[in-house]
């Protein structure tokens, strides 16, 4: 349960429904399972799994969702495949040329013969809504995939005003910055980081397990290189990478907090859940906004 990843919308509006009320919000988005003929298919599950038919589950006035994706495998080198045998076939019994209008058609016909009998995967997102800080938290490591969730969220609601965080301050350039000089206050800096020329398809540094104040990583700076990546650790109960597009990577929750997990007694899996749910929004809600008061706060919106 605890997250790996973050990508961070501010809230641009009150949300004001409860536990109970968003349950039932969400229920006509329940997931279904795919049907024989669909390619995929997505809706809302209980974040306990089977331990739970609740759609959302509620610690501290936080609110945890989970959507669920399930697509049918169907390879595009089979249909190719299975096509290329398909035109060969009319050609040679036929004595003509299969034209590419045709050959749409029968890839249609073929993926829909193939459709039923192609295995299935899922994948599970997660994502919490914070009322009270203003914010919704999905564990994504892509933009794209918590968008994805996101418009789920609002096809349920109806309107969501939220959009991806915007921050006063060019992330590159702070995280340069830190390189540079010194980070933000509570951070320290790891051995990790991308650095990359700021023009359309300039050069690219990556480096691991490596001294950050080292004179290589100096001279790549000189010469106008930005960190676009970097490996941070904050009051020492955090460890992450920090990405130009406001992403948080790797995301790993020291000792410190683990030990504090493992001291809470939790008889059941959902009070297990309910218990890392609780202790895990409690840190992020203070270290996201030393994360954005770093960057310089948000933006203002008009």
């Amino acid at each position: 349960m605890w997250f790996k990843n973050l990508q961070i919308y501010p809230l641009y509006e009150d949300f004001a429904l409860s536990a109970e009320a968003l349950h039932d919000k969400l229920q006509a988005g329940q997931f279904q399972p795919c049907g024989s003929l669909q390619l995929h298919s997505e809706g809302w599950v209980s974040p306990l799994g089977r331990h739970s038919s609740q759609l959302v589950h509620a610690a501290d006035g936080r609110l945890m969702i989970c959507a669920r994706r399930e697509e049918r495998l169907l390879p595009a080198a089979v249909v190719r495949e299975a096509l290329a045998e398909k035109v060969e076939a009319i050609e040679a019994a036929e004595g003509r040329d299969v034209g590419r209008k045709e050959q749409s058609q029968l890839k249609d016909e073929i993926i829909q013969d193939l459709l039923p009998r192609a295995f299935t995967r899922s994948r599970r997102s997660y994502a919490y809504i914070d009322p009270k800080k203003g914010w919704i938290i999905v564990d994504s490591t892509t933009p794209k995939k918590a968008e994805d969730l996101i418009s789920l969220l609002r096809e349920s609601l109806g309107s969501l005003k939220v959009r991806p965080t915007q921050v006063a301050n060019a992330p590159a350039r702070v995280m340069t910055d830190w390189l540079q000089q010194a980070p933000a206050a509570g951070f320290e800096l790891e051995d990790e980081c991308e650095l990359r020329e700021p023009v359309e398809g300039g050069g690219v540094v990556r480096v691991r397990n490596q001294d950050l104040d080292s004179d290589e990583i100096t001279t790549h700076l000189e010469a106008g290189k930005l960190a676009v990546k970097l490996a941070v650790t904050w009051q020492e109960r955090i460890n992450c990478v920090l990405c130009d597009d406001l992403s948080v990577k790797r995301l790993r929750f020291t000792d410190l907090v683990m030990d504090e997990a493992a001291d809470t007694h939790a008889d059941d899996p959902a009070a297990r859940f309910d218990a890392d749910f609780a202790l895990m929004g409690l840190e992020l809600s203070r270290f996201i906004p030393a994360l954005l008061e770093a960057f310089g706060g948000l933006e203002q919106q008009d």
